[in-house]
């Protein structure tokens, strides 16, 4: 046996997850813009007896794809969520966080110039620690359904 690491382990774990919103989100939003529609609606003729159904329930569908666009993903230089990069070198260190975590990390506690994208319906988060004197943000918190395989994805990226 050799002590060095085999190609397979030495390059970066790519890693990417959209932060897709739930199924239950879906019919949630179609019954209230129904609902609202039909508060509008209320026995009118005319305009108001279709443009309420026409516009808000179109819309309804809209939202939960709209909250579910956010993307996160690691590269072999950077860490990616929707359009924010952070370069893999000034990361100091990550934290798996569960709900529990998360509420802490996000609580009162938590720094004002945090970077934080999070979404309530997914209960897992990672804390990214920055090591950037450039850049006044101290960490990043960022949900995600994996937080152990996005922390192990991070941090081999950042040995790699």
């Amino acid at each position: 046996m050799t002590s060095e690491p085999s190609a397979r382990t030495a390059r970066p774990t790519p890693y990417a997850e959209k932060l897709r919103a739930p199924w239950w989100m879906w019919p949630s939003a179609v019954g209230v813009s129904a609902l609202l529609a039909a508060e509008i609606w209320m026995g009118s003729d005319g305009l108001r007896a279709w443009m309420p159904f026409a516009v808000l329930l179109p819309l309804s569908a809209l939202l939960p794809w709209w909250l579910g666009r956010i993307r996160v993903a690691v590269t072999a230089t950077e860490f990616q969520v929707d359009d924010a990069r952070l370069p893999v070198a000034v990361i100091s260190d990550v934290v798996a966080l569960d709900a529990d975590g998360k509420r802490e990390a996000l609580g009162v506690g938590s720094h004002p110039l945090a970077f934080v994208v999070q979404r309530p319906w997914i209960k897992g988060a990672v804390q990214v620690v920055l090591d950037d004197p450039a850049d006044p943000t101290p960490f990043w918190v960022v949900s995600t359904r994996h937080p152990v395989e996005l922390a192990t994805a991070l941090l081999a990226a950042k040995r790699g």
